[in-house]
């Protein structure tokens, strides 16, 4: 295992995720873009939006200045040595910190004391999976303050919203989560919904809906069929781009669903901003780059 290597397209991975739009969020804007009303505040935003993700991409500086909290997703080969692989991949972002493309915003919770390379305990945040494979899939997502503020889990039935546990409850949620965010959380965004697990497990698989691509649904017709709903409702709430109006609340909805507890009924929404910083790469058994993904 050649630590250069992998210290140095770890590094890449992250600078292009903090700097690159990636094609899929970018085409999912534009055509939010031409759905919107001329000189409205809702195209205006999206404009600035566009602009702003062009000027990033020249300059290779972040899409946003909350660079977020850096989520890796690792698929790896059975008896890979994963200890080795966070240890090349905090220095890379140990690296990435100095060089200013992630933002030193990583706290201890009881001091309030400032953690200079973003390495900390519990940051960045690790999942692992092994599979019977030969290359290393990395995944990495930078999710921001503001959309992780507007997260929400319900547990079912829900009197307050008339939520049943049943997919028409589910609905309701995800629509009663949206109508509060109100646009916090930089929208328009994309939903990444848990039906069923614990408390636990339901943000963790919600956010792992993150890695699906824009427009890619889910192979679960009643899911598939539910997103596609939910966005067409997004659009009639007028919330739109920034909270200011306008059909554009949602770039996507993806959802999926956990087995679940008799007892229990959760669902669970995590929202990603427009910034949608997300990105991949396949690397072999000494580090190199074999594709990216995304």
């Amino acid at each position: 295992m050649r630590k250069a290597h992998w210290e140095k397209n770890l590094f890449e991975l992250i600078r292009k995720t903090s700097t690159d739009l990636p094609a899929d969020v970018e085409a999912a804007i534009r055509r939010a873009l031409l759905k919107e009303k001329k000189n409205s505040r809702a195209a205006w935003v999206l404009t600035t939006i566009l602009e702003n993700a062009a000027i990033a991409r020249k300059n290779d500086t972040p899409i946003c200045q909350d660079t977020g909290v850096l989520q890796f997703h690792f698929g790896v080969p059975v008896g890979f040595d994963t200890n080795a692989l966070v240890a090349m991949t905090r220095s890379a972002v140990s690296r990435a910190t100095r060089y200013g493309y992630v933002r030193q915003n990583t706290l201890d919770s009881v001091s309030g004391a400032s953690y200079e390379t973003n390495i900390a305990h519990g940051s960045p945040v690790f999942h692992f999976q092994q599979k019977a494979r030969k290359t290393v899939d990395v995944r990495l997502v930078m999710k921001g303050g503001g959309s992780e503020n507007v997260g929400r889990q319900f547990s079912l039935p829900d009197a307050e919203i008339g939520a049943s546990r049943d997919l028409e409850g589910v609905r309701k949620c995800i629509l009663q989560a949206v109508w509060e965010a109100q646009g916090n959380g930089c929208a328009p965004g994309i939903l990444g919904v848990c039906i069923g697990g614990d408390r636990t497990t339901g943000y963790t698989h919600s956010k792992e809906q993150f890695l699906r691509k824009i427009g890619e649904k889910s192979p679960v017709k009643l899911l598939a069929k539910l997103e596609e709903r939910i966005i067409k409702d997004c659009r009639k709430l007028d919330i739109g781009p920034m909270g200011l109006g306008g059909r554009a609340t949602l770039l996507d909805a993806k959802i999926d669903a956990l087995s679940r507890h008799p007892a229990c009924y959760f669902v669970t929404v995590s929202f990603m901003c427009w910034a949608f910083r997300r990105r991949g790469v396949l690397l072999g058994p000494e580090g190199g780059i074999k594709r990216w993904l995304y």
